[in-house]
């Protein structure tokens, strides 16, 4: 969310932001947010000046009561009722003002970064950099459910009976194989410095409205009925909520964690939900990486962060390649994201398997999250970045490191985790 004095103070420049992600139907909020704002500041000095006046007025009724003129002073005393009854109409009416400015700047979109390319949608997003080199085989490499039907992997038929589409069962040594790689992303950002949490699983809607667009939520979150919960679509949720409201000593940033955690996604849209594989489900685990950060170095800290995860995969001989989101492919919240990539040598081209965004101080400004440093205090910024979302960096892995027999190499540093397995062997 923008802070309601830059926009007042820049309107056009708000505007053609709006119009470089395509949102066309959004420039009318900032003349709305504008006009409103004006009628608050109108009404908080009426209200400020009744104040001091009735301040005034209360004076100059003790003076004409020690006086002996009474009929003065019930005059007055009529004033000083009048004001404080127009004090009481005011309050009311800001408060109501107030949610309906709060209303329409939720939905303003945050300031691009001036690097960010100008497109509509996702087919205008820019390749960065390529990691690593794609192969591919000379041999097949069938589907992803086939490869792990081979080893007894995977049960979507039963997880239909007790889920329903969208759920799997992990089985095996390809559930093994999944763990492993979740736990060699745990200490791969332990070893980068970050601290491991694990955070809870549901959070409150001020939370939810705090961290994401109402857009976002209505097509990502899962509610819990009958309760002020929701079920996370990231880690990140929980952890940027964990500061709502804190004042952070200005010496203690930058915060970097890692985190945990089960992710429950509705994945409403025209891609749906992949009826055989396990690309697109409604649950998945990942680790995940949040930085929040003193304004000036969040963009470092953004580099720093997509470069981890290009050197988790490559460390698993992945190869991968960096997307740059185009403008109408960014959440409004978002100053600047891009998308990391795996080579599929089945498919032969690059799918998504993490995303890193910054987002500015919009996050901080919803939840109030801000540093002390020097006797001031300002807002933070906040960043996240996917280490690992799995199944699909499982099935990166399976597709890069199948073998012409059938069978999976384990990489190097997932061994250690799979009791030194090198190598797992299907079963049919």
């Amino acid at each position: 969310m923008l802070d309601i004095k830059f926009v007042r103070e820049n309107p056009e420049l708000v505007k053609e932001n709006i119009k470089k992600k395509f949102q066309f139907e959004k420039e009318k909020l900032v003349d709305e947010v504008i006009e409103i704002d004006k009628k608050i500041r109108t009404l908080r000095v009426e209200a400020e000046n009744l104040r001091a006046s009735r301040n005034e007025l209360s004076r100059q009724i003790g003076l004409l009561m020690r006086e002996g003129k009474k009929d003065d002073a019930e005059k007055v005393k009529k004033q000083v009722s009048d004001g404080n009854a127009r004090i009481q109409e005011i309050e009311p009416e800001i408060a109501e003002l107030e949610i309906e400015l709060n209303k329409r700047m939720l939905v303003i979109p945050n300031i691009i970064d001036k690097s960010v390319p100008i497109g509509e949608n996702d087919t205008f997003n820019v390749e960065n950099e390529k990691f690593g080199e794609p192969v591919v085989p000379k041999y097949e490499i069938p589907y992803h459910a086939d490869i792990i039907a081979k080893f007894n992997g995977l049960d979507k038929e039963a997880s239909g009976r007790t889920s329903g589409n969208g759920f799997y069962f992990l089985c095996g040594p390809i559930a093994q194989l999944h763990s492993a790689m979740l736990a060699y992303a745990r200490d791969f950002m332990i070893k980068k410095g970050f601290t491991y949490c694990i955070p809870p699983f549901m959070i409150r809607s001020d939370v939810v409205n705090g961290v994401m667009s109402f857009a976002e939520m209505e097509n990502m979150m899962y509610k819990i009925e009958g309760e002020d919960l929701y079920l996370i679509g990231t880690s990140e949720h929980s952890m940027i909520g964990r500061f709502k409201g804190q004042i952070i000593k200005e010496n203690e940033l930058p915060i970097t964690l890692t985190s945990y955690s089960p992710c429950f996604r509705k994945e409403v849209g025209a891609h749906g939900i992949e009826e055989r594989g396990i690309y697109r489900v409604h649950q998945f685990e990942k680790e995940e990486m949040i930085v929040i950060c003193k304004p000036e170095d969040s963009m470092d800290w953004y580099n720093k962060m997509w470069g981890f995860t290009v050197e988790f995969f490559r460390s698993l001989d992945i190869p991968v390649r960096t997307l740059e989101c185009c403008s109408g492919d960014l959440a409004d919240l978002k100053v600047k994201s891009c998308d990391v990539e795996a080579w599929s040598p089945r498919q032969q081209k690059y799918f998504e398997v993490g995303s890193c965004s910054t987002l500015g101080d919009a996050q901080a400004r919803r939840l109030q999250i801000r540093s002390k440093g020097n006797g001031s205090t300002s807002l933070v910024h906040t960043l996240n970045n996917t280490v690992l979302a799995s199944p699909r960096g499982l099935i990166a892995l399976i597709e890069n490191n199948y073998q012409e027999d059938g069978s999976i190499k384990v990489p190097e540093p997932l061994r250690i985790y799979m009791g030194g397995l090198e190598v797992i062997k299907p079963l049919k």
